[in-house]
C-alpha cells in the first residue's frame, strides 16, 4: 500500500529509475524509428523539390532560347542579361537545396548508428541478465541443499 501521490507533473509520469531497461530501450528503439521514418519522408520530399526545380529551370531555358531566336541580337542583350542573373540564382538555390540533401544523408547514416548501438547494448544487456538469473538460480539451489545438510 503505497501512498497516493497528489495531482501533478509526478504522478502523471513513471520516475525513469524505477521503469525497467527494456521498457527505456523499446521507447527509445520507436523514438529512434519514427526519426528514421520522419528523415525518409523529408528526403522524398527533397527529390520532388529538387525535380521541379530541375523542370522549371529546363523549361525556363527553353522559353529563353525562343525568345532569343525570335528577336534581334540588339534586342535581346538586356533579356540575356536578366536570364544570366536568373540562372545564376537558381542554381545558386539548387546548390543550397543539395547541401540540405548531403546534411540529410548525414543525419540518417547518424541515426542509423545510434539505433544499431542501442540494438547492440539491448542484446549486451539480454545476455548479462541471463547470466545473472543462471548465477542467481544456482545461488538458490546451493542454499537450499545447504540448509538439507544441516541437523534439525
Amino acid at each position: 500500500a503505497s501512498p497516493r501521490q497528489g495531482p501533478g507533473p509526478a504522478a502523471e509520469r513513471p520516475d525513469p529509475s524505477r521503469l525497467r531497461p527494456h521498457v527505456v530501450l523499446a521507447q527509445e528503439n520507436t523514438q529512434i524509428r519514427d526519426l528514421q521514418q520522419e528523415n525518409r519522408e523529408l528526403w522524398v520530399s527533397l527529390e520532388e523539390h529538387q525535380d521541379a526545380l530541375e523542370l522549371i529551370m529546363s523549361k525556363y531555358r527553353k522559353q529563353m532560347l525562343q525568345l532569343l531566336e525570335g528577336r534581334k541580337r540588339e534586342e535581346a542583350e538586356p533579356v540575356l542579361k536578366v536570364h544570366q542573373a536568373n540562372s545564376g540564382e537558381i542554381e545558386s538555390q539548387i546548390d543550397r537545396i543539395c547541401e540540405m540533401g548531403e546534411v540529410m544523408r548525414k543525419a540518417v547514416q547518424v541515426d542509423d548508428e545510434q539505433f544499431f548501438k542501442v540494438q547492440e547494448k539491448l542484446a549486451q544487456l539480454e545476455l548479462e541478465n541471463k547470466e545473472l538469473r543462471e548465477l542467481l538460480l544456482i545461488s538458490k539451489e546451493s542454499f537450499e541443499v545447504g540448509r538439507e545438510d544441516l541437523p534439525d
